[in-house]
């Protein structure tokens, strides 16, 4: 009798705290601004109220964000003074347990090969745009031509670091990825055809932006691929459907994937989550995993290389069967224990580019926190109809690089964009201008030699005049009406930097690498258009929401 009292007892105060729960939170579904229902039957106000929290996408880890000492504390023996050390908060997270091997961007190149068959003239230059530079392994006197015909395309070195991608190859990838992952989740939650990606076409492919601005424009407005299969179409207040289509409402749109900023990357790197000790704090941490060593002290594999890097002079991987980390050259992703974040080789393997624009100091006295240099603000661009611009097969914007390469600027079915102007910009106090990525970099007066004329233009225009802090070379390509390729190459002596808004930020170090660059501080630059054998890459995307897993409100 006294145990079915206590079970009533127990009932009863379940639901006295689920009334004053509702009572206080006015219910799930009623608004607390208007007390209106949200999500009603008869139509109105549609928002995903029951909304968990973000998923791990396809590949990707959890990094829980804080505050972290960015920058090299140890000795700069190579005295560049281009990392020196300054306190950062980075929010949270998530990045590419491995580097992008080659099979991952194969699948890439696929999907661009089936889509923009490179046999039609009008789609030659998409696909030679995103194919890697396979001769990035030639050297003048030694023998790689087996890395230079087999790397990228053969299934021994399928789960490789893919190289010989440039920093603007790697920002492509990404954006396809984002297209990918959000076409395959919309297709699981109803609001695509299943298979669509099997009926995707030059002109009619799936493009996120395009679905969230201008959902009936997607895959070329072929209504048939966006008709929804497993879920209700909502309806107005008449009873007419409204439509089946996904917004950032929803909450099923998966964020971008994208390259890690610097700043992201070193503090990923660093492995800072299970470690809490005082110099850990302060930046002590020399590697990505816990020791001062690139050996492992661990009894059973005392010894053992804890990375993939260059050992010493012509010494590229140790003793055959002895002391060998295993690989010559790059190393299959996963042949090394992860840091304590659970990602694989964020030191040594291949160099891996960051979002950054180069510049030798962090302005952390402006930011301190999520810093990121690099920073070109554009908006859709808006047709004369009043709608956004949906870049079509007969409308694509070639730019040639410095090297002649040419790549799209747009693919077909992506919303076109143009910079942010002034209707922006005005009076506005956080940022003025759309291109901020030589924001408070130096100026120029305070520059040495300045008054001797060493920083004069190409034209002969001033530098005073440009506002430009860094004389880097300025080579030119231009196509001419026949299709001929004009380059001019700048061979002006006056030239005193390789820094531009074009350098981009590279870590970590490689299997070229002698171990002073492991250390996750260290930072070098390379132009964004080039590419080598030893710089690689991974994704990163922004979390959503809250900052933990474990929300601070479910812990209270």
């Amino acid at each position: 009798m006294k145990k079915v009292l206590i079970s009533r007892l127990l009932v009863i105060l379940a639901i006295s705290l689920t009334l004053v729960g509702c009572k206080r939170s006015g219910g799930s579904n009623t608004s607390r601004a208007t007390g209106w229902q949200i999500n009603a039957k008869e139509g109105g106000f549609q928002y995903n109220t029951q909304y968990k929290g973000q998923e791990n996408a396809p590949g990707l880890v959890f990094v829980e964000g804080g505050t972290f000492t960015m920058g090299r504390v140890q000795d700069d023996v190579m005295h560049d003074w281009n990392n020196t050390p300054n306190q950062q908060h980075v929010m949270s997270f998530y990045m590419d347990e491995t580097e992008v091997t080659n099979k991952m961007y194969m699948e890439y190149l696929d999907w661009v090969k089936t889509v923009f068959p490179p046999e039609e003239e009008n789609f030659r230059k998409i696909y030679e745009g995103v194919v890697p530079d396979t001769l990035v392994w030639r050297n003048r006197l030694g023998y790689n031509e087996v890395m230079t015909n087999n790397y990228l395309r053969h299934p021994g070195y399928g789960e490789y670091p893919v190289v010989g991608v440039s920093w603007m190859q790697a920002v492509e990838f990404a954006k396809w990825r984002t297209d990918r992952v959000n076409e395959l989740k919309l297709q699981k939650e109803g609001y695509l055809k299943q298979g669509s990606q099997y009926e995707a076409t030059a002109d009619a492919n799936f493009n996120t932006e395009t679905y969230i601005n201008a959902p009936t424009q997607s895959f070329g407005g072929n209504e048939e691929i966006l008709k929804g299969g497993k879920i209700k179409p909502q309806v107005d207040a008449e009873g007419n459907e409204s439509g089946v289509y996904a917004s950032r409402e929803t909450g099923v749109i998966s964020p971008k994937y994208r390259l890690p900023t610097e700043v992201e990357w070193e503090y990923a790197a660093l492995g800072l989550s299970e470690l809490r000790s005082y110099n850990t704090y302060r930046g002590r941490k020399k590697y990505p995993w816990d020791g001062q060593y690139t050996r492992s002290g661990s009894r059973k594999v005392r010894g053992d290389q804890l990375a993939n890097f260059k050992q010493g002079k012509g010494d590229y991987g140790g003793i055959a069967g002895w002391s060998d980390d295993g690989a010559d050259i790059t190393a299959q992703v996963k042949s090394f224990k992860p840091n304590d974040n659970g990602l694989y080789d964020m030191a040594g393997n291949v160099a891996e580019w960051v979002a950054d624009v180069y510049r030798p100091i962090v302005d952390d006295e402006f930011n301190d926190f999520n810093y990121y240099r690099g920073n070109v603000y554009t908006k859709n661009a808006i047709g004369e109809d009043g709608t956004v611009k949906i870049v079509t097969t007969d409308e694509i914007v070639y730019d040639t690089l410095p090297d002649g390469k040419v790549i799209a600027r747009d693919l077909p079915g992506a919303i076109a964009q143009v910079p942010v102007d002034e209707n922006e910009t005005y009076l506005r106090t956080n940022f003025d201008t759309s291109d901020n990525r030589n924001f408070r970099d130096g100026d120029v007066a305070s520059s040495r030699d300045y008054d001797q004329g060493f920083y004069d233009d190409v034209e002969g225009e001033d530098a005073s005049v440009t506002g430009k802090m860094y004389n880097a070379p300025k080579h030119n390509v231009e196509v001419d009406s026949a299709g001929t390729l004009i380059r001019e190459y700048d061979k002006s002596s006056r030239r005193t930097s390789l820094v531009n808004d074009e350098a981009r930020v590279y870590k970590g170090g490689s299997w070229k690498d002698r171990a002073y660059w492991l250390d996750p501080a260290q930072r070098r630059y390379f132009p964004q258009n080039m590419a080598t054998d030893y710089i690689g890459f991974r994704c990163a995307m922004s979390r959503v929401g809250s900052k933990s897993k474990s929300s601070r409100k479910t812990k209270n």
